[in-house]
């Protein structure tokens, strides 16, 4: 059976499995957030940089969700927008794809592309390890634009109607990238309250104008868009952190948990 590597494992996240569930199991949060949300923002950096972030975006879907996580992340390497539709590994055991979403999406399927990108890789852990009997349905988006975002929500919400999946969307970013922690503060609070609003054109006039390196903007607009489609109202910040939290370097990545509902 062809089966998507984990490419990134011993390198974003612990490649020994006895190790990846001591790390999950630590940055478990005791409490999570209600009401069930449709849609998280997830960070995809090094496990211990962001990954208690991560942890804590997971935390606001119910633990018994057993559905199909669409997985929406940001092309580093300049590939176009793309699907997978072979099962992916992690440390954890394999994460099965819902090929009949999938195929609903009518997105170009690009193996080869998918395989050095860590934005949807750094999501399957998580989702291995809380909702062992999901599936996932990733995108790699490219083109990152307000049409390109409306376009990839369009096919989602599509193939939704026509699977009659349950879904949550899981949309892969950080947020600033390597200025001082003070300005990525500053700066990121701007996109996370456009977020909140659940205001795409607003997350995008705030990137601009505000100068804010965010790599998934995109897959973060797609993720609203869907979630409003659903029924969604309103989004909420959960937890807000950044590298110099661990590293202690003026320059930083910021990293937020935001769910949707």
């Amino acid at each position: 059976m062809e089966t998507r590597p984990c490419t990134f494992a011993g390198m974003f996240y612990p490649g020994e499995p006895g190790h990846l569930e001591q790390f999950l199991e630590t940055v478990t949060p005791v409490e999570r957030p209600a009401p069930d949300a449709l849609g998280i923002v997830s960070p995809h950096a090094g496990y211990p940089y962001s990954g208690a972030v991560g942890a804590r975006a997971f935390s606001a879907i119910r633990p018994d969700f057993d559905g199909t996580f669409v997985v929406i992340g940001p092309s580093h390497r300049g590939f176009l927008t793309c699907t997978s539709a072979i099962p992916w590994e992690t440390p954890l055991g394999i994460v099965d794809v819902d090929v009949d979403f999938v195929r609903a999406l009518d997105i170009r399927v690009d193996e080869v592309s998918m395989e050095d990108e860590h934005s949807l890789e750094v999501q399957t852990p998580f989702i291995k390890h809380f909702f062992p009997r999901a599936q996932i349905a990733p995108i790699m988006m490219g083109d990152q634009s307000p049409a390109s975002a409306e376009l990839v929500a369009g096919k989602i919400v599509r193939a939704i109607r026509a699977t009659g999946r349950e879904v949550r969307i899981v949309a892969s970013s950080d947020f600033s990238h390597y200025i001082p922690e003070s300005q990525a503060r500053k700066r990121d609070a701007m996109a996370i309250e456009a977020i909140e609003r659940l205001d795409v054109d607003g997350l995008y006039r705030s990137i601009v104008e505000y100068d804010i390196s965010a790599c998934g903007y995109g897959p973060i607009a797609a993720m609203i868009a869907v979630c409003k489609a659903l029924g969604a109202t309103e989004g909420r910040l959960l937890t807000y952190a950044t590298s110099g939290d661990v590293t202690g370097d003026p320059e930083v990545v910021g990293y937020a948990a935001i769910m949707v509902v």
